[in-house]
């Protein structure tokens, strides 16, 4: 899987929510890269939406001189299963590769997800916790959080269903642009990838992601976290 891609699949941003038992705050992220001597910056944001209680949206953005991608996903959070459960899923890409405009629409009393850009229906039937390339980031470190060991996820991209499976690796130290921080390091294990991806979770920061790495043909790829904010305020230091 190029690097790209998985940026596009937004590990940059899984961040810095409450404890499990806490209610959800909002962050505002942002992580810097080099990819093919070309410089990246991303930034991540989850927030509450005021239409109803227990709905958020989840915004990635990611820009370089070669062209940018944009996501969001609009989710609700379930207290009593500890679950996002997305509704509404939009990516933008323009001047990376081929240009992309999708919109999903998960319906779920019947069972569906519709990518309106093309009126392609996918049917859920039996898959009650699909995930979207957006909500699935939020999921994986709200289990984390919770000591949670079986991480395997199915989400959709509208096309297909596909699974995303984790494995912790151990804790490691880390020195980063906030200074010096113990994480927690995982793997993702994907059968049609030749790539390794390790992504590191300051413990004791509620699981923020700071960094991530790919490896692939003996060259690794690294995104760092540069800045770092919850409900406003910003993370100075470890």
């Amino acid at each position: 899987m190029p690097f790209s891609k998985w940026i596009i699949s937004a590990t940059l941003s899984i961040a810095s929510l409450a404890q499990a038992s806490e209610p959800l705050t909002a962050f505002e992220n942002v992580y810097t890269a080099k990819l093919y001597g070309f410089a990246i910056e991303a930034t991540s944001r989850f927030q509450p939406t005021s239409a109803e209680a227990g709905t958020y949206q989840y915004y990635f953005n990611a820009d370089s001189m070669i062209g940018s991608i944009t996501e969001t996903t609009n989710v609700t959070w379930s207290e009593k299963d500890q679950t996002f459960t997305p509704h509404k899923y939009t990516y933008l890409r323009k001047g990376v590769g081929k240009s992309r405009d999708d919109e999903l629409v998960f319906d779920w009393p019947n069972r569906k997800v519709t990518n309106t850009k093309n009126n392609r229906v996918l049917p859920l039937e039996g898959h009650s916790k699909i995930q979207d390339s957006l909500s699935y980031q939020l999921q994986l470190r709200q289990d984390l959080m919770a000591g949670k060991t079986d991480l395997e996820y199915s989400l959709t991209n509208g096309r297909k269903i596909k699974k995303y499976k984790f494995e912790l690796v151990g804790e490691e130290k880390l020195k980063t642009p906030l200074g010096e921080v113990q994480t927690i390091k995982v793997k993702r294990s994907h059968v049609d990838d030749n790539a390794e991806v390790y992504a590191w979770f300051a413990k004791d920061f509620h699981y923020l992601l700071v960094r991530l790495q790919q490896e692939e043909n003996g060259s690794a790829y690294t995104i760092y976290l540069s800045k770092a904010s919850v409900n406003g305020k910003a993370i100075e230091h470890f």
